[in-house]
């Protein structure tokens, strides 16, 4: 590794040379540590920190900071490796011509690891970011903390984790994780608002594979502790997943595609050649009326957003409910939709956690709401209510509640209970709620409801089965017509399927100036 850059003697005394001792500088810079160390890299499957970056931005728009920092610690054989940019490259650059920040990993040097001189860059470049008001991106490759250096790189991680909060819904923040991730540093990602991983070269831990089998016994490999599709599928930390870094980093540029600048601004509006006025005739095939028979809300949502392009979050975790990034006649709308093919829609812990943390960077971001309902209710279980589904489920009440921008409900087919009332009902603020004929909206299902109001009158019949199917018959014509709702205002209007689309984008156009306000406070305590 470099030690320092070597000096003509005509160097102090000739502009000509000093310049041509500044581009052999930044050509070792830029280099990196050795031809070893660059394919010991290319043997993982990775690429280097300057090639992904290259990936990322815009050709020929990245500006590097700091490149010639190096650290000033002695000891344990420190003083003799200090290498250009200290295993961290920071900068700014520009993504379809927006400005974009951004700090890599340069695994090559000191296997990534975070020092003092490294962990002041990073503040530096997060600090920018929160100035210029733009997004950061953050291509994570690194062993932890540099152990040579002690506390001070703990120090460093803390200093991170501050500007992560002070950042958060002011600018967009996105980790990529495109190798080890453990210990305190896999928490700067999950403080971010995306987090991106590519199968078996990234993992994320707070304490590794020989640390659990020495406490607990545990045998277990770094992937199956805390691997891509782990965290995509089980915990939750990664809101998406892809087998290579090429196609992580392309759809890291899509979202920011998606994305405003900041809290400020709105996401870029695009022509995408849609028409707004184009009628979804397919979509009474592809929502049965039968409330028992499931259907993909994917290809609902495929149908009515612009080109049948969107953007999945969490697409692997709780699969009971839909997140998504689309645009409507270009603009960008965040939708949550409940997800008949898997568990009948229904809202339980974890799609309950799914749907709040996005409901609430969509209203931090300036991005409106549309929500498709066909929900059957929470979740019923010992297992759901000893983990607590009530502080789970009204985490998504207090993000719909708290939200200020543009809210727009739907319900397709079925709306029970208090699960209706949390997704986005009128009742709780929704802008407009609309319906289609299909719509059931009651407090239960009519068997379970007949069954409760008219149990004496079922038992006492001669044919109780013959009277509660005919309960069942009366409470439905009474209660659960598709116009009840509408008759009492609880929705804005009962529309046809075909004209979804059209009349999501008319009511997005004239929400497009909503003001509110929030009462004035601190912040509020959200259900934790």
């Amino acid at each position: 590794m470099t030690t320092a850059p070597v000096l003509s003697e005509a160097g102090s005394a000739d502009p000509c040379g000093r310049v041509a001792e500044l581009h052999e500088i930044r050509a070792q810079a830029v280099a990196g540590p050795s031809e070893k160390a660059t394919a010991a890299q290319r043997a993982k499957g990775k690429l280097t920190a300057r090639e992904r970056i290259e990936l990322l931005l815009d050709p020929g728009s990245f500006n590097e900071v700091e490149q010639l920092r190096r650290h000033r610690a002695t000891g344990f054989g420190l003083e003799a490796r200090k290498p250009f940019t200290d295993g961290v490259i920071t900068g700014w650059g520009t993504v379809e011509g927006r400005t974009v920040f951004v700090y890599a990993h340069d695994f090559r040097i000191f296997g990534g690891a975070l020092g003092e001189a490294h962990a002041t860059k990073i503040h530096k470049i997060m600090d920018m970011a929160i100035a210029a008001g733009a997004p950061l991106v953050s291509l994570n490759d690194g062993a932890g903390a540099r152990i040579q250096e002690g506390v001070s790189a703990l120090a460093g991680y803390g200093g991170i984790f501050q500007r992560n909060t002070k950042a958060s819904g002011v600018i967009p923040q996105i980790s990529v994780m495109l190798g080890p991730c453990a210990g305190g540093a896999a928490y700067s990602p999950a403080l971010t608002d995306f987090v991106f991983m590519v199968r078996e070269t990234s993992q994320m831990f707070i304490t590794g594979p020989d640390v659990v089998k020495a406490v607990t016994g545990e045998e277990i490999t770094q992937n199956g502790l805390g691997g891509a599709d782990v965290h995509a599928e089980t915990s939750g930390v990664c809101h998406l997943a892809y087998d290579d870094e090429e196609t992580c980093i392309h759809e890291v540029r899509y979202l920011l595609s998606l994305l405003p600048q900041n809290n400020r601004e709105t996401p870029p509006r695009v022509n995408t050649g849609d028409p707004a006025n184009r009628r979804s005739e397919k979509l009474l095939d592809l929502v049965p009326a039968d409330g028992s028979r499931p259907y993909d809300m994917a290809r609902v949502i495929e149908e009515i957003v612009d080109d049948g392009e969107y953007l999945e979050v969490h697409e692997r975790w709780a699969r009971n409910i839909i997140c998504a990034l689309g645009r409507l006649d270009g603009q960008v709308v965040g939708i949550v939709a409940n997800q008949p093919q898997t568990l009948a829609g229904v809202l339980d812990i974890e799609a309950s956690e799914k749907a709040a943390r996005f409901v609430q960077m969509c209203d931090a971001f300036n991005i409106p709401l549309v929500t498709l309902l066909d929900v059957p209710g929470f979740l019923p279980g010992v297992d759901q209510e000893h983990g607590g589904i009530i502080r789970h489920g009204a985490k998504l009440l207090y993000a719909y509640c708290n939200a200020t921008v543009p809210r727009i409900s739907l319900i397709l087919r079925k709306a029970y209970g208090g699960a209706y009332i949390v997704m986005d009902s009128q009742s709780i603020g929704a802008d407009l709620t609309y319906a289609w004929p299909t719509n059931e909206i009651a407090v239960m299902g009519a068997e379970g409801a007949a069954n409760v109001i008219f149990r004496r009158q079922i038992a006492e019949a001669e044919d109780p089965e013959a009277m509660r199917v005919r309960m069942v018959k009366e409470y439905k014509a009474e209660l659960m017509h598709p116009y009840y709702a509408a008759e009492r205002g609880l929705v804005d209007d009962v529309i046809d399927p075909a004209d979804t689309r059209v009349v999501l984008i008319r009511s997005l156009a004239m929400l497009r100036t909503k003001h509110a306000h929030l009462p004035s406070r601190k912040h509020g305590n959200p259900p934790q």
